[in-house]
């Protein structure tokens, strides 16, 4: 329902300031615990006024905002600051706000206050992240207070882990970040990447919505502790006759605490001056864009081309778990205000500083010069990738061997002379490298078969695969049995058994990975 304030404006705003001194009077509480007349305050609570009389004028303006997210009018508080990001949450608010007065909300609030600084230290992780959460949510109309949600799970660190292995802002756990499709390999973790794992976060709480009728509170107790937990709570009040909403279940500890943190954050927000919270500055603007990348890159050399440190280019795309990008075409987060100077230089980088990488795991014997020379790799290059400061390395160490995209991706000698060749029809989602280590080729020689000048390919375009010269296949030789060792890859096999890829895969039914200790059976040409 819409309806006028002009003519309370003044009267409000009086309101207001008289309760936001009384509220800073009774409500401050010091960092390490309450204080005796704090205390005594804090008991007398319910003989003060209640935080709707106290904040009568938000409340009323709140409460002229039905669930279906219509705007409302706004006091001239939140007017002045309803072109900030915090102000454009502030109108997005559609949560209940009846739970104003609950006591496990009021305990919440309290902890939140009690630390001054929160607010100033989790809004500088956020300020990258949480405009790209709010138009997510406000583009699926869903409740702004889920904007917070990523406060309370993770501090919009991208980095945290939980003691159950909960990753990224959103801390999905594996299991569910694959039911989510948040691919997860020793490239990527999905669950790390802000906008793969915003989307799969707004999927699931959307879902879990639908299951509990358009409940927000459920879906977000059912967020923290699954939808079974919830839903066998709601079960056991059924048979007992009691009322199945958030506030009546019998949850696990955690989530009884969970949905009033959000609530708290929730009320803070709304009106921070009766809470004696001050909020940092946040525009509601774009922080980033996002730039298709066809090959893998070095983030260092990433952060280079957008004139950005490493450390800041590094936090918008965590999902990235080595210092480069995964085999294939990605998405890299660039601040916008650098977009324009990334692309371009991008463009412009001269082919021989384009790199490939390849997985390797030391072995017992090995040195980092023999590696370098066995692969065909310049020892500077392999030491400033894996940022080695010593020639000290420790058998199962991972190292990553970046190999010129103009260049053999193996030491020259072991390359077979390329005569022979095959079509193939590029298909939706493939690129030049991908393609290249699918046949056990290099970049180089592919584009060169096909007289390519870019990266660029076509859904359905013909490409001329090269193929290793060799004699012919003898059907009546016997087969080859090997054990794949650490640091393996159907790549490196390929090169040494001088097979397609695409031959051992169909000989061994593989799937994508290889694991140590797994044989293959090699029929050698």
């Amino acid at each position: 329902m819409r309806f006028s304030v002009s003519h309370s404006i003044s009267s409000c705003r009086t309101l207001l300031l008289i309760a936001g001194f009384v509220v800073l009077a009774g409500c401050q509480t010091a960092p390490h615990g309450p204080t005796s007349s704090q205390t005594e305050a804090r008991a007398d609570v319910r003989s003060k006024p209640t935080f709707r009389e106290r904040g009568r004028d938000i409340l009323l303006l709140r409460n002229a905002k039905g669930n279906n997210g219509v705007s409302r009018p706004r006091s001239e508080l939140e007017t002045h600051t309803t072109r900030t990001l915090w102000g454009r949450i502030r109108q997005g608010f559609l949560l209940d706000p009846t739970a104003i007065e609950n006591a496990r909300i009021d305990r919440q609030r309290l902890a939140f206050a009690s630390e001054p600084r929160y607010f100033e230290l989790t809004s500088k992780r956020s300020e990258r992240y949480l405009h790209y959460v709010v138009e997510q949510l406000d583009e699926r109309g869903m409740p702004l207070e889920l904007a917070l949600l990523p406060f309370v799970e993770s501090g919009y660190n991208p980095m945290a882990l939980s003691r159950s292995q909960a990753a990224g802002i959103w801390q999905f756990i594996p299991s569910t970040g694959a039911v989510f499709s948040l691919r997860q390999d020793s490239w990527y973790d999905g669950r790390r990447d802000i906008t793969a794992s915003t989307a799969a976060a707004l999927d699931y709480l959307t879902k879990l919505n639908q299951m509990f009728d358009g409940d927000w509170l459920l879906a977000v107790a059912a967020y923290n502790c699954g939808e079974g937990c919830v839903g066998r709570a709601i079960e056991a009040n059924r048979a007992r006759g009691l009322p199945t909403d958030y506030w009546h279940l019998d949850l696990p500890y955690e989530t009884m605490n969970y949905v009033p943190k959000l609530l708290a954050l929730s009320q803070i927000i709304e009106s921070p001056e009766l809470h004696g919270t001050i909020l940092p500055d946040l525009a509601d603007s774009p922080y980033f864009a996002a730039v298709t990348i066809e090959r893998q890159l070095d983030l260092h050399k990433a952060a280079e081309l957008a004139d950005i440190p490493a450390e800041d280019f590094i936090k918008l795309n965590p999902g990235f778990k080595q210092r480069v990008t995964a085999p294939g075409a990605y998405q890299l987060l660039v601040p916008v205000d650098r977009v324009e100077q990334f692309s371009t230089a991008l463009a412009e980088l001269p082919e021989e500083e384009h790199l490939s990488f390849q997985r390797y795991t030391v072995r017992a014997g090995d040195t980092l010069s023999q590696i370098a020379s066995r692969h065909g790799v310049a020892l500077g290059a392999l030491r400033e990738v894996n940022q080695l400061d010593t020639s000290m390395l420790r058998i199962g160490q991972e190292l990553m061997l970046p190999y010129s995209a103009s260049s053999p991706a193996a030491p020259a000698a072991a390359q077979p002379a390329m005569v022979a060749s095959r079509s193939y029809q590029v298909r939706s989602g493939d690129n030049l490298w991908e393609i290249a280590r699918r046949h056990g080729i290099s970049v180089a020689s592919l584009k060169q078969q096909n007289m390519l000048t870019t990266p660029a390919l076509q859904v359905g375009q013909t490409l001329e695969i090269p193929g290793p010269a060799s004699a012919p296949s003898n059907p009546d030789r016997e087969p080859v049995v090997y054990t794949v060792k650490p640091g393996d890859s159907l790549f490196s096999i390929s090169r040494q058994f001088n097979i397609a890829i695409d031959r051992i895969r169909e000989h061994n039914h593989l799937g994508t990975h290889l694991q140590p200790g797994q044989q293959l059976t090699l029929r050698i040409p």
